[in-house]
């Protein structure tokens, strides 16, 4: 999902839209959706994930997707892939679907850079913002056989040589899987522009790559490797929050190792712009009720996530300051 791949990528874009779109229609109608208000589960949701399978936004979607079936709050909820571009390919088609109010797209504070990075012609500004649904520590993770054993292993030989040490991450220039190593590499004193980042389009592809040893360690959220790590396969060095977390309690935070760094990404959810009131409060309501569930407290302690729950204009409100503090970021480093 590399900037140097959108132009590729984008070639596919309107076959890719047109294919989907034969599928689910480019519009819902107005109640074309089962409402809820009958006591009944709110049949005919979507929600789109703008990267691959295996990825934080798609297992956050899926997760969303089961709790609000297994409370009994919606039906039927169709989770799909529209990867691409760092996940503009993807907004993209949600803002194409403008008044479309049963479709949304799970999304984070990645979209938000690679909406510069990628120079996107469609903003998240230009969606309908939903929820913010969970925050999530950052995580500096080797494969199983790595010579790092601490953090400070990987410091010492990062420093000693930065274009050698190859760092992965599941997202494109400008997201949090790159943001978190850019950070790191300055608060350590290396100067970022000498720091050898690969981008794999999420979390899905950059696992394969970490096992394989194709990079040094890999930056991302913890909670998309929790398998991996309680498999024995993967091992991490350090999690990027101000406390240890609970799902990895052995494992120390950059700042308990003398490492200056806190760092926490973030996953929300938005719908096309120019939805129906009615529609606006359906899916709010229905992430609410998903939220205040047992099934979803459930999930926020089995996969470290952190509560983060704010809708409509809290959210909008955040998501125009995100979006200012990612820009002036980004242009610091030149990429924006």
């Amino acid at each position: 999902m590399m900037a140097t791949r959108r132009n590729a990528l984008l070639m596919g874009v309107s076959a890719t839209m047109a294919l989907a779109l034969v599928g689910c229609g480019a519009t819902a109608e107005e109640g074309e959706a089962g409402a809820g208000g009958d006591g009944k589960p709110i049949t005919g949701l979507r929600i789109m994930v703008p990267n691959s399978p295996g990825g934080g936004y798609d297992t956050t979607a899926r997760t969303a997707a089961k709790v609000m079936e297994d409370a009994k709050i919606a039906a039927g909820v169709q989770v799909f892939n529209l990867p691409g571009a760092g996940g503009t390919v993807g907004l993209q088609r949600i803002v194409n679907e403008k008044g479309n109010g049963k479709l949304a797209m799970q999304m984070g504070l990645g979209v938000v850079g690679a909406s510069y990075t990628s120079k996107s012609s469609a903003t998240l500004t230009d969606t309908t913002p939903l929820a913010k649904v969970i925050e999530e520590a950052g995580a500096v993770v080797v494969p199983k056989n790595s010579p790092y054993q601490t953090i400070n292993d990987l410091v010492t030989a990062w420093k000693a040589n930065p274009k050698g040490l190859a760092v992965g991450g599941g997202s494109s220039p400008g997201g949090p899987d790159h943001l978190l190593p850019m950070q790191l590499a300055k608060t350590i004193g290396i100067d970022p522009r000498q720091v050898n980042y690969i981008s794999y389009d999420g979390g899905g592809e950059l696992l394969p790559a970490l096992l394989g040893g194709k990079v040094a360690f890999g930056a991302s959220g913890f909670g998309e490797f929790l398998d991996q790590v309680e498999a024995g396969q993967l091992r991490v060095l350090a999690v990027t929050s101000e406390a240890p977390v609970d799902a990895l309690r052995d494992v120390p935070t950059l700042k308990s190792a003398g490492i200056d760094l806190v760092f926490t990404n973030w996953r929300g959810i938005v719908a096309p712009p120019g939805i129906s009131d009615a529609d606006k409060k359906l899916w709010i309501d229905a992430l609410t009720r998903m939220h205040d569930s047992a099934e979803w407290k459930t999930e926020l302690t089995k996969r470290g996530w952190t509560d983060a729950f704010i809708t409509g204009d809290q959210f909008a409100a955040f998501l125009t300051q995100q979006d200012k503090s990612v820009a002036d970021l980004l242009k610091q480093l030149g990429l924006a």
